[in-house]
Parts: structure tokens; sequence; C-alpha cells
């Protein structure tokens, strides 16, 4: 019984709340943790970037729009209701930079409306440069898919993106840019758009 009498007295494991959605003051405070993105609908949306809870897969973000990767690119995938994704320059879902893949940073970042996360194949550690803002809440993915921040500004804009698996008439991000430059990789100039990758075809 003794035994028993200790076990029940263990104190209950502490339960590890939530990232909050809101930046700490130091991330929000640097301009380059903004993500903006131009798109072709005249939209423009705004994501606070959060390397406190994906260090990588924020800085790989950072990297490839410094470089101007993202310009030109369709929105390939688009649920009304779930998500919007992009970040392929094959425009199929099937693509990525020609970075290594990413290790996986799942976090405990919500997957709330809003919320800009790595979009990423079968494989845990396949993210690459293909993103996903939500459209609404989706605790389900939480754990299974690194999330690395939050559109701040903008929402209806993301709202406004043309849906299918891809839309008949995709939109594009016209331009990425960051709020400031990236410290330790110089920006490159980057046109204010670029051709649109060939035509999508719907992913497997």
């Amino acid at each position: 019984m003794m035994a028993v009498a200790l076990v029940a007295a263990k104190p209950a494991p502490e339960v590890k709340p939530k990232v909050s959605v809101v930046a700490p003051a130091a991330i929000a405070a640097d301009p380059a943790n903004r993500w903006i993105l131009e798109l072709s609908t005249g939209g423009r949306v705004v994501v606070q970037l959060r390397p406190d809870v994906a260090p990588n897969s924020v800085r790989r973000i950072q990297e490839l729009t410094s470089q101007g990767f993202y310009n030109g690119l369709k929105f390939h995938r688009v649920i009304p209701g779930f998500m919007a994704q992009s970040g392929d320059p094959q425009g199929t879902g099937q693509g990525g930079s020609t970075l290594p893949d990413l290790k996986a940073e799942f976090n405990d970042f919500p997957h709330v409306r809003g919320v800009v996360a790595m979009a990423r194949s079968e494989a845990v550690d396949s993210a690459n440069s293909q993103f996903y803002i939500m459209f609404s809440p989706n605790f389900g993915l939480d754990h299974r898919y690194t999330a690395i921040g939050r559109v701040i500004e903008g929402m209806a804009a993301a709202d406004a993106i043309a849906p299918g698996e891809p839309p008949e008439v995709p939109t594009t991000i016209v331009r990425a840019s960051l709020g400031g430059p990236l410290a330790g990789a110089p920006a490159v100039a980057a046109p204010a758009s670029a051709p649109a990758p060939a035509q999508a075809t719907p992913a497997g």
C-alpha cells in the first residue's frame, strides 16, 4: 500500500502551454521578421515570422525571399475554409528550392486562422520552400507541420486568393519582401515581378 500512496502523491506532470500567437517584443521589433507578400489580386499580406519557435525554417523563408525566389510563384493549392499553399516554382506542389530539405521544427504554435506553416510531403523532414496560410483553425495539424508565424495584416487579401487544386486562374505572389535587411545575408535586388512558372497540374 505504501508504494501506491507514493505514486498517488506524485505531482501531476506540468502541462506545457502553447506558444502565444503574439510575438515577443524583441521578435516583433526586428523588421526582418515581417514577411510581406504582394499579390496579383492587388492585396498585400504581412506575416509576423517567429524565429523563436522555428529558427531554421524562418531563416529559409527569409533567405529565399532575399534572393527573390518567391516572386511570380502561384498559389497552386487553395481549399476554401482550410488553407492556401504556395512556394513551388513548378506550380504543382512537387517542387522546391535547390537548397537541402529542412529538419522538422514541430512546435507548440497553434494552427489558428492566419497561421503560416511549412508544407511537406509524407516524409517528416521534407519541408523546403513551400508554405501554407490557414483560413480557419485546425489543431489536428499541430506538432505535425512546422508553424513559422501568423498573418498580422491583410488576412482579407489571403481570403481572396483564388480557390482550386489548382485554381483556374491562380493568384500569384508578385513580390515577396522582408520589412528590413536580414542580418548576415545581404538582400539581392529582385525585379518588381517575375515570369510565372509553367502551368500547374494537380498534385498527387
